[in-house]
């Protein structure tokens, strides 16, 4: 009997533990979906059947006419944003509010989160602050003879699968040419694996993008027990890529004497910043009695700068690989754009010396409307993520946040919604080039907005344009008998959103292409 009732109590308590704050939404009178124990509303995520952008894609629909809409993730509230207005406050206004992302983990047990995507507060704001000198446009420029080199190389190989018969899977073929890319200009070697698509380098990338059931299930207890989390964090650390890195990263600061060598990659600017000593500014966390913000210091050390090329290796690898390779299969099955955009390519480059350049890409508009509006149907984050820190009164609706709830954008829902966009399922480049259209500069944002907006989106954009000139100026793209319409989603991708089982296309030399 004894035994019985305790078996009750802890069946009444573990109830309890689980189903605390699902009336949270309720009590705001927020429309929402039914949370169930232990998992919320994400059971069908946290098991893999669909990813979080498929999820919230389908609650917008469901709920068109809500400015807001509530989710659970275990017993954390989240609230999915679908009005525009209140988008913009979150993201930019009342960043002061909402500068935590949530998304990364303790960096000081997985020194990787040190990364300027993962970590949060005042290592984010200083970091950020640092090496926001290292992505303008002078600094890309003096980047861009070591990314038409990785091109070249590109063109070599797809002629080796034009005499091969012409068939590949092109989300392969471009993660190769991102991760040369990646190798010339972020570490400053040449990895070779364009000519090698069993690379290691590919292998790490699609380690850390690839979780298998343990790292899958580790994951989704962190999610939904927050009380455990240092202990579930402690078994989620894999300590060999960044170890690894670290490795590299020693032997080539110690081959470049510590200091930069004028090659103008992602090693040489860290050095550069490294030189620049403690990262010092305004905390974005803290404040004196006085009400002023406290300064803050931080060292630009090696596993910091470890970190960063972790992040330049994996945002490069699985964005710029998915974004060209959709848009390669987009034309693929829209032949007169691709013709639009290979005569445009051809028109440019002739007064280059049929070679690319830094310049020669800024001119190639009808390519870069293509690449966008494939970014606008497939975006590499199909939602954007913030946390509140502090409490806040949405404005207009009267609802106060709590600390520690969760924001969630529904991107891959906004920038597919006939709201915004005439014909949003449709492959329409020219929609970028209409000058009558007005558009929310909210219903358009592949790369975020406001203070936390991808610092690389200049350097992804060119990059990503780079590759595309250097396949459509050669090559032409068509559907392979097994290349399917309308691609499967990976449904086991939530932050980076993938395609599964990759893009098959065929490759065929043309014509007219100058050589």
């Amino acid at each position: 009997m004894m035994l019985l009732l305790l078996a009750l109590a802890v069946l009444a308590l573990s109830y309890r533990y689980s189903t605390k704050n699902h009336d949270y939404w309720r009590k705001r009178n927020i429309k929402h979906e039914k949370p169930i124990p232990i998992f919320g509303t994400s059971f069908i995520n946290k098991i893999g059947r669909k990813s979080f952008s498929e999820i919230t894609t389908e609650l917008y629909k469901k709920y068109s006419d809500e400015p807001v809409v509530g989710l659970f993730d275990g017993t954390t509230p989240e609230l999915i944003i679908q009005d525009l207005d209140i988008v913009r406050r979150i993201i930019n206004v009342d960043f002061a509010y909402f500068y935590l992302r949530g998304l990364g983990r303790n960096p000081k047990i997985e020194p990787e989160f040190y990364n300027l995507f993962h970590i949060e507060g005042d290592g984010w704001k200083l970091i950020r602050q640092r090496l926001n000198p290292a992505f303008t446009p002078a600094k890309l420029k003096n980047m861009f003879p070591l990314v038409v080199k990785c091109g070249e190389k590109l063109q070599i190989v797809g002629e080796e699968v034009v005499n091969r018969g012409g068939e590949c899977d092109v989300r392969n073929l471009m993660a190769r040419f991102t991760m040369e890319f990646i190798g010339a200009c972020g570490f400053g070697i040449e990895m070779d694996t364009i000519n090698n698509e069993h690379s290691s380098f590919i292998e790490l990338g699609n380690k850390w993008f690839r979780p298998n059931f343990r790292k899958s299930l580790l994951t989704a207890l962190y999610d939904l027990f927050p009380d455990t989390r240092t202990i579930v964090q402690k078994l989620l650390k894999d300590s060999q890529i960044i170890v690894s890195l670290t490795e590299l990263l020693k032997n080539i600061r110690a081959e470049r004497n510590f200091k930069p060598i004028g090659r103008n990659d992602f090693i040489d600017l860290l050095l550069e910043l490294e030189g620049k000593g403690k990262m010092t500014g305004e905390s974005i966390e803290k404040r004196n009695q006085d009400g002023k913000p406290e300064q803050v210091e931080m060292e630009m050390d090696l596993t910091c700068m470890a970190a960063q090329v972790l992040l330049f290796f994996t945002a490069g690898f699985e964005t710029s690989s998915s974004t060209t390779s959709f848009t390669l299969h987009q034309l693929a099955y829209h032949p007169e754009e691709q013709q639009k955009i290979q005569k445009e390519i051809d028109m440019v480059l002739n007064k280059y010396n049929n070679k690319l350049c830094y310049d020669s890409i800024s001119e190639m508009k009808a390519l870069s409307n293509g690449f966008k509006e494939a970014m606008r149907l497939f975006p590499s984050l199909g939602t954007l993520h913030r946390v509140c820190a502090r409490k806040y009164t949405i404005p207009g609706l009267n609802v106060t946040l709590d600390p520690g709830v969760k924001i969630i954008v529904p991107l891959q829902a906004i920038q597919t919604d006939d709201k915004y966009f005439d014909n949003p399922s449709q492959f329409m480049p020219d929609r970028f080039n209409d000058p009558n259209v007005e558009r929310h500069k909210y219903a358009y944002m592949p790369f975020g907005e406001g203070p936390k907006a991808c610092i690389g989106a200049r350097l992804g954009n060119m990059q990503s344009l780079a590759g595309l000139a250097a396949v459509l100026h050669k090559f032409s793209v068509e559907p392979a008998p097994n290349t399917q319409r309308y691609p499967e989603l990976d449904h086991g991708s939530n932050v980076v959103q993938s395609i599964k089982g990759g893009l098959p296309l065929k490759l065929t030399l043309r014509n007219k292409a100058v050589t």
